[in-house]
């Protein structure tokens, strides 16, 4: 049962706002992970099996060494899986 009310509504638009700002992908999609986690832990939302599966999924695609800079695969992965997130968010 997706999570209802207030905090679960404002969550779910950070996360798509913070997806879709400017900027560069890796960046926007760290962050729009952070907010996710802060709503998890808040209880505003709930972590699917499905979107805590895509969450590991993008961890894997930012991954980075020290230095490392991430360009054009991690930032299509990670556009690619946000929407994805996105789309499942209205069952969270």
């Amino acid at each position: 049962m997706a999570s209802t009310g207030p905090a679960a509504d404002a969550a779910r638009a950070e996360f798509r706002e913070t997806m879709e700002a400017r900027g560069h992908a890796v960046e926007n999609a760290r962050r729009a992970v952070e907010g996710l986690e802060a709503a998890f832990a808040a209880g505003a939302l709930q972590k699917t099996p499905i979107i805590g599966a895509m969450l590991a999924d993008l961890a894997v695609a930012l991954e980075q060494d020290d230095g490392q800079k991430l360009g054009g695969k991690s930032a299509e992965a990670a556009r690619f899986i946000l929407r994805a997130v996105s789309r499942e968010l209205d069952e969270a």
